[in-house]
């Protein structure tokens, strides 16, 4: 998956956060300081610096415009996994490696503790680190007035407006049919994303380095309705149909589209990769296990 090797040092680091947690706000201020002690760039996004409640020091510099990520060598999202997925997308285009530093509960992306970022951050500074690359998704929404298009690192979801309601849901993989899915709903997940509400619904865990896509229905009325693993190759279509009623397309569970039965949804691999930064080339596999309980037997003792 991952080959450990020396990389370009980095330098000029982007700082995005999740500020509504405390602890990004204890943290801020030493890391920037510690950033500039190691003979480093720091840059806030914009929102930390308008919800910051106290001035920064004059050396600091902020990400106000998409131009200014190509000034930067690697940016440090510090939540749990919702930040780094947000911020994933925000700069997909850039190519920019992201390290992340959890804040949250999980942290299946976001591995690095709050309390060892410093060590993690020196490492990454020498260049001495890997890259794990995710793919991502693509979401083309053919509206009746308007296309429009989405990326999500984790899944696409496709749900009722209405929770209660069973969907009738048409997929097609490349134009050809593949089946009706009488459903409260559809996810179609990246191999990243198979880990999360993908396999809530009774998906497969895949690898991260698989080239696949994972089609999963969501609570499906039907013994035979089961997922399907598709090669990232694929366009897959999807129609909502014998209802009238909108529904719900979800990026990431992060951004929302009202959609109708007449519209059509294309889901593809997206262009661009996720570089996600490794200090520790602890396995994936490992992670699993620490994280998810994944291949263990009732509580430990």
């Amino acid at each position: 998956m991952m080959n450990r090797r020396i990389m370009a040092p980095a330098k000029s680091i982007g700082i995005w956060g999740n500020t509504d947690k405390p602890q990004f706000w204890s943290l801020l201020q030493p890391l920037i300081q510690w950033i500039e002690e190691n003979n480093g760039t720091p840059y806030l996004t914009t929102r930390i610096r308008d919800v910051c409640p106290s001035s920064f020091p004059s050396q600091v510099h902020f990400i106000e415009h998409p131009d200014d990520l190509n000034k930067l060598d690697l940016l440090l999202v510090m939540g749990g996994d919702g930040t780094l997925l947000s911020a994933a997308r925000a700069v997909q285009q850039a190519s920019l490696p992201i390290l992340g530093i959890h804040l949250g509960n999980l942290g299946f992306l976001a591995k690095v503790e709050e309390n060892n970022v410093k060590d993690y951050l020196y490492q990454v500074m020498a260049g001495d680190y890997s890259m794990d690359q995710r793919s991502i998704l693509k979401g083309t929404l053919q509206k009746e007035s308007e296309s429009v298009s989405h990326y999500a690192m984790n899944e696409f979801v496709v749900r009722n407006s209405q929770m209660h309601r069973i969907m009738s849901i048409e997929v097609k993989v490349n134009h050809v049919f593949v089946g009706n899915y009488n459903a409260d709903g559809l996810i179609v997940a990246t191999p990243t994303g198979s880990t999360a509400y993908s396999l809530s619904a009774g998906g497969p865990i895949m690898a991260p380095d698989v080239h696949t896509i994972v089609i999963t229905p969501i609570s499906p009325h039907s013994l035979t309705a089961r997922p399907l693993v598709v090669s990232d190759q694929s366009m897959i279509e999807i129609r909502v149909i014998e209802q009238d009623q909108p529904f719900i397309v979800t990026a990431d569970g992060q951004i929302h589209e009202e959609m109708f039965p007449s519209d059509l949804i294309q889901i593809q691999r997206g262009e661009n990769t996720i570089q996600l930064i490794d200090v520790d080339s602890e396995s994936y596999f490992k992670t699993l296990r620490t994280k998810m309980g994944w291949g263990q037997r009732g509580e430990k003792k």
